[in-house]
């Protein structure tokens, strides 16, 4: 049974749902299983481990490159179509590419375009992501392993990482400590710049640590920003990096401190020890999912959690977590 697989759109969320391909594959392994992604988050699966191809998809906010995509599933003929998506364009993309077995959970009002479909439980507290999508495969009547994320980067391409750190002026016989002072989500979700520069700070006065700034180019101002503070000089790879280079460079890593974001999972499905601060968002749901890992957040706030990209208040979820107390978290991951 030839399956293609709709992967989620977020590097976090691709990255939560490695362990239900692996438990799809355990299911059907004699399938071919292939996967269907944004350009993106479509290098996470470059390494070959978690699909046999992957099909690169246009945006579904325009009709040509929605019909472009569904031309090609269809091309394809796939008899199976798993949604670990959860928009109703995902399944009417699989519905118009005329797969004829289309799974995935009845949400968004998208049930008419699903041959088989899981409703969603309320729980309390909310599941964490990874055994949400666990749980669509449960709920469809397949066994699942144990859960365990996990990514490779290869040989070459740590080499690479660490030419490109020596090039730009790493030791790398000190320990290496990158911030990740990125939230593509919304603002509400970013510690202060101003808190990283001051991390980062204490960490090569205190901790003889080389730091690397990451994130997308736009983050290139607070970045700046970070990199103007520090007490000696910091290496700035804020839009330099494909998604498979910054792979290469947080493997390096001694500790990667982040906000909630995609590259907090990267790092933890590399086992490098993050650091995570927390704002709105809820680590029951999304936290890192493997140790080592700590993350740092502030439940006792009458607003929290919130899941608002902008804070319409005063932002005391990451106001209150001081410079001193991530510090601490990320000493303890440097020798």
């Amino acid at each position: 049974m030839k399956t293609v697989v709709r992967a989620p759109n977020w590097i976090g969320d691709v990255i939560f749902a490695l362990p239900a391909l692996e438990s799809l594959k355990a299911n059907f392994p004699e399938a071919g299983i292939w996967l269907a992604a944004n350009a993106w988050v479509k290098d996470l699966f470059s390494s070959g481990e978690f699909a046999d191809r992957v099909i690169p998809l246009g945006s579904s906010n325009q009709y040509k490159k929605f019909r472009e995509s569904a031309r090609e599933l269809k091309r394809h003929a796939f008899d199976l179509g798993l949604l670990l998506t959860n928009s109703f364009s995902s399944a009417l993309l699989f519905a118009t590419a005329k797969i004829p077995e289309r799974w995935g959970y009845h949400r968004d009002g998208r049930g008419l375009f699903l041959t088989k479909s899981v409703h969603l439980k309320d729980e309390d507290p909310p599941p964490h992501m990874v055994r949400y999508y666990l749980r669509l495969l449960e709920g469809l009547g397949l066994k699942t392993l144990p859960p365990e994320i996990k990514l490779t980067v290869s040989a070459a391409e740590k080499e690479l990482a660490r030419k490109q750190l020596t090039a730009l002026g790493a030791d790398m016989k000190k320990p290496l400590a990158v911030l990740n002072p990125s939230a593509a989500y919304g603002p509400a979700k970013r510690w202060p710049a101003t808190r990283f520069a001051e991390l980062g700070r204490l960490l090569q006065e205190r901790k003889n640590a080389d730091i690397v700034i990451t994130g997308a180019l736009g983050d290139a101002a607070s970045a700046s920003e970070i990199a103007s503070h520090m007490s000696e000089k910091s290496i700035n790879l804020v839009g330099k990096t494909s998604l498979r280079q910054l792979l290469g460079v947080i493997s390096q890593a001694s500790v990667f401190i982040t906000n909630d974001t995609g590259p907090m999972h990267a790092a933890n499905a590399l086992r490098v020890p993050v650091v995570a601060v927390f704002g709105p968002t809820d680590p029951r749901v999304t936290a890192p999912f493997h140790q080592p890992a700590t993350v740092i957040h502030r439940e006792n706030i009458a607003c929290w959690p919130c899941s608002y990209r902008r804070c319409p208040y005063d932002h005391r979820c990451m106001l209150e977590i001081p410079t001193s107390e991530v510090f601490e978290a990320a000493a303890a991951y440097i020798p």
